[in-house]
């Protein structure tokens, strides 16, 4: 059974990353179930462990975490869903990394569909994007770790966020791409939607 917690304040990233790391190996060991966190940071940039320093502005204001998260340089802020995914891989069998990322893309390229957003999987780059007149831009973004098979970190889906803050980095390391999200495309809705939808199509990837 997933347990499903969502925080109706933002988070400060440290203190997610904490409660992460006690939650994982507390899955691990068996004595808590697995985990959907869904919520929201202050604004922020995070550094993954592939991060370069070169893709980031010497000028930003904001602050700038490093954290142990695959990937590069993202942005974190209000308007943005933080879905933060705990599950033990080993004991549903599927210690596949490559697997794991494949079900995350399509749990949220079906998520997109009820907004009648057509989200794609891209082989050679991580992440949801959506191709708009033949440009792509991506509009949801993953960073994973896992220990001992138990996943954490997850996906920051873009539904409402101030996108300016995108200028000040090269996302993810992807300079030949932009950034989009659902208030861009359209589509006005509350993070409170998008919680129904992800928690109903969750079981259909992740039974």
């Amino acid at each position: 059974m997933v347990e499903w917690l969502k925080s109706d304040e933002p988070i400060e990233y440290l203190s997610a990353v904490e409660f992460m790391e006690e939650r994982t190996k507390q899955i691990s060991e068996g004595i808590k179930p697995e985990l959907v966190w869904l919520l929201e940071h202050p604004t922020i940039y995070t550094a993954g462990i592939s991060a370069n320093a070169a893709e980031i502005s010497a000028d930003v204001t904001i602050p700038v975490f490093q954290t142990g998260r695959g990937g590069k340089y993202t942005y974190h802020g209000p308007g943005q869903r933080i879905i933060y995914i705990m599950l033990n891989l080993k004991k549903r069998n599927k210690c596949d990394v490559r697997l794991y990322i494949k079900n995350l893309s399509t749990w949220i390229i079906n998520s997109l569909l009820h907004f009648s957003i057509y989200g794609e999987f891209k082989s050679d780059r991580i992440g949801v994007w959506i191709n708009t007149n033949g440009k792509e831009e991506k509009i949801a973004a993953f960073g994973i770790k896992i220990r001992k098979w138990v996943t954490y970190h997850g996906v920051a889906l873009n539904i409402c966020p101030d996108l300016f803050h995108y200028s000040n980095i090269i996302p993810c390391g992807i300079s030949e791409y932009g950034i989009t999200s659902m208030k861009k495309l359209g589509i006005e809705t509350s993070l409170n939607a998008v919680d129904e939808v992800l928690q109903k199509e969750f079981y259909r990837v992740f039974p």
